[in-house]
């Protein structure tokens, strides 16, 4: 879904049924641990939907405190922590027309 302001709403899901807290930090929000809270859908994953203009955002998601990799994230890149950051690519209305 895009915005008048070239801006997506893209959503973040994790499988994490045990969990009590679930954060999403990345680029898109200055790596701050607690800025972006993962809610449960009361199946066992957690999401959370942020507005990004186009672009590639690297991000890990926290679950109670320990980084976890996700699973569907399109590729990963190498951070300076000897770990793996997701890396998501948010395509602009124009490029996603040309790919239909």
């Amino acid at each position: 879904m895009a915005l008048a302001n070239g801006k997506k709403r893209i959503t973040f899901s994790v499988a994490a049924p045990a969990a009590t807290e679930v954060y999403l930090v990345g680029s898109f929000n200055d790596w701050e641990l607690t800025r972006t809270p993962m809610k449960a859908d009361g199946k066992g994953t957690w999401k959370a939907q942020v507005m990004l203009p186009p672009g590639t955002y690297e991000y890990r998601i926290r679950v109670d405190g320990v980084w976890v990799d996700d699973p569907s994230a399109d590729t990963y890149l190498p951070n300076p922590f000897g770990s793996l950051n997701a890396v998501r690519e948010v395509a602009d209305s124009s490029e996603m027309r040309k790919a239909a």
